[in-house]
């Protein structure tokens, strides 16, 4: 499956988490200790919120790297995580469960102001593909560019909801999918860890059909981690609100990283985190 990290706080570089930790997310597209495979070399993306709008209306629409090749031997990937600075984006390194490996197929997906990254898959996929795809919004449907059922849950979000109703409407897409799969025959149909963001806020959902989903952690608040590391300068320089989500740690710190909870989804905020239980809602 795959690997992905998401960052919302102090503007950095992304080279910080890309590439500076000793198990970055580059390293673990060559040595993840905690996903199904190993290596995931099947394409990567990072979509980023610009750290000042870039149009004269304030508009905050992300912009999105994508290729099919690995990421740990991408120089233009090296090259722009040293240059672009960011206080949110999230990043992904694909190991591919079926599909093609295409650009178009590489996460994060954009629609509008929203990027959706995840890890983990639909169950038969190509069995419930025609029946799940023929939900989504009539609207929405040109946009869909690639083949993933990663993509296919996107748009059904989108089309339940999304940009009114967050938790809500992934609820319903979980929710869709596990009706139309008991309608197939299909068992356990769903494995999902997936960060979605409208680039003011974030949400990181962990939850799989057979309540044993794929590992996802976020990081302590940074006040605890200054007072458990008090010698540590990059602590000192980010600002309070700085949260790190990610499918598996970024090293060893001590106390650093907390397990997000079988079927819980979390929101990053300004002012204010918090977790809460994911019920999947059918229809």
């Amino acid at each position: 499956m795959c690997r992905w990290l998401a960052y919302s706080g102090s503007p950095i570089m992304l080279e910080e988490l890309l590439y500076k930790p000793a198990h970055s997310l580059i390293d673990q597209s060559r040595h993840a200790r905690m996903g199904v495979e190993t290596t995931n070399g099947d394409g990567f993306g990072v979509g980023w919120y610009p750290d000042e709008p870039r149009d004269i209306d304030g508009a905050t629409d992300p912009a999105v790297f994508r290729a099919v090749g690995p990421a740990w031997s991408d120089r233009n990937l090296h090259e722009l995580a040293h240059c672009v600075r960011s206080p949110l984006f999230l990043a992904h390194i694909r190991a591919s469960t079926g599909t093609a490996v295409q650009q178009t197929n590489c996460h994060p997906f954009r629609y509008g102001q929203w990027l959706w990254m995840h890890n983990g898959a639909i169950h038969d996929f190509p069995k419930l593909k025609r029946d799940l795809a023929l939900e989504v919004a009539a609207p929405l449907y040109p946009s869909i560019e690639g083949s993933t059922d990663s993509e296919l849950m996107f748009y059904l979000a989108l089309t339940f909801g999304l940009r009114d109703d967050v938790p809500g409407a992934v609820e319903r897409m979980a929710g869709f999918v596990e009706a139309v799969a008991a309608r197939h025959g299909v068992p356990n149909a769903l494995q999902m860890t997936v960060g979605v963001s409208d680039g003011s806020r974030l949400w990181a959902f962990r939850y799989s059909t057979e309540r044993a989903s794929r590992s996802l952690f976020f990081s302590t608040s940074v006040h605890a981690l200054r007072a458990l590391h008090p010698d540590s300068t990059v602590l000192r320089r980010v600002s309070e609100e700085t949260r790190i989500i990610v499918s598996e740690p970024l090293g060893d710190l001590p106390g650093a990283w907390n397990p997000v909870p079988e079927s819980c989804y979390g929101l990053v905020q300004e002012g204010h985190d918090s977790i809460h239980v994911f019920r999947p809602v059918r229809p």
